[in-house]
């Protein structure tokens, strides 16, 4: 790349590099890409077609491309993605997280109980203190008013001393009002009814943050194989600050989950590998070359995980808990099946934002 190159420039020469590629839009992955290596927001970029790139933009834009002209998936190459309304830290090794799991989360958002309602309550004590602490406030400015009438001394000495009686109320009503109580008496419920989930299979950790996010009553323990899953799944429940209400075990399915668990789950949700073995020779080489096979291949028919996944959750789920799990389109007929041979009830199939059927859903009995 030419030292003089604008953003125009290096968005036009990059689109060009990586259409030659085969990139099928290499005009957004060329957007995408020079975003990251400017910090530059894709608006922000049409604002600044003639602004030179930095050294080191250049240089980093060149590793990009790069690896992008290799194949490499966009999430990869910029660490990050943005699913439903949380960031995703990504890496090799872990599944990327993709659209049509977002429609999963909803489905078990919808299935599950509303929040608790926090009302309001009033605590007489603190009230009663609070009473106290504005009287006294009201006392010590009437003594500073007191002062200015048998005191005519000039007003800058006088608001001198106004202030410090006010900052000496303010410090009284301080040191009396209990903890807890510091703006009113009126404060939150903060009792609440827990929602307990499983998210098997969780790879980036996407969806057991999701639900957290969204449901603040939801507590989630995620499991995953892979040991590069649960350390990313981990990095993101950190990062979102949701360590107090996600843990992540690392396991096949839900066998790391003790025994006292079952029968407490009000949900089971997962989007295990559901590929089928055939379906995987023609899936695009981005995805074949870069994702891991273990995420992706659920053998001939895409349900080897789910079958024993339905055994599973038909154990831990309460009575009228929601199973939901993504699965491959070919094979919701026959997923069906397996979950009400389980003893589900009220199954269905929910449809992905492309139209296709992508989502079970199911009560356990």
């Amino acid at each position: 790349m030419d030292a003089e190159w604008t953003i125009k420039g290096a968005l036009e020469w990059t689109e060009g590099y990586l259409a030659d590629k085969g990139d099928e839009n290499p005009r957004l992955s060329a957007q995408w890409l020079l975003s990251e290596a400017t910090g530059l927001s894709r608006t922000h970029l049409f604002m600044n077609y003639d602004r030179p790139l930095s050294s080191d933009e250049r240089a980093t834009l060149r590793d990009y491309v790069k690896r992008r002209g290799a194949g490499e998936p966009l999430q990869y190459i910029t660490g990050e993605v943005t699913f439903r309304y949380i960031p995703v830290k990504v890496r090799s090794g872990v599944l990327i997280p993709r659209p049509e799991t977002e429609v999963l989360v909803s489905e078990v958002l919808a299935a599950l109980p509303d929040p608790v309602k926090r009302e309001a309550r009033w605590n007489e004590e603190a009230a009663a203190q609070e009473s106290e602490a504005v009287e006294a406030l009201k006392e010590a400015l009437g003594k500073a008013q007191e002062a200015l009438a048998e005191n005519q001394r000039a007003a800058e000495t006088f608001r001198e001393a106004d202030a410090a009686d006010v900052e000496e109320a303010d410090a009284v009503e301080e040191r009396e009002r209990p903890i807890g109580s510091a703006e009113s008496s009126a404060n939150p419920e903060v009792a609440t009814a827990p929602l307990l989930v499983a998210d098997l299979c969780t790879g980036s950790g996407c969806i057991a943050c999701s639900l957290a996010y969204e449901h603040p009553d939801v507590r989630v323990i995620a499991t995953d194989i892979a040991p590069e899953a649960v350390a990313l799944a981990r990095e993101n429940i950190e990062a979102l600050g949701l360590e107090d209400r996600v843990a992540v075990l690392q396991c096949s399915l839900g066998t790391g989950i003790g025994e006292k668990r079952m029968g407490t789950f009000d949900a089971v949700v997962s989007n295990p590998p559901y590929v089928p073995t055939s379906v995987l020779a023609n899936i695009p080489r981005e995805v074949a070359d870069f994702e891991p096979n273990l995420a992706l291949d659920g053998g001939a028919d895409g349900l080897d995980l789910f079958r024993p996944l339905v055994v599973w959750a038909a154990r831990a789920l309460k009575s009228q808990g929601v199973l939901a799990c993504e699965l491959h389109e070919g094979h919701m007929d026959a997923a069906a099946t397996v979950a009400k041979q389980a003893g589900f009830t009220q199954v269905r199939i929910v449809d992905d934002l492309a139209g296709r059927p992508r989502v079970l859903v199911a009560r356990r009995a």
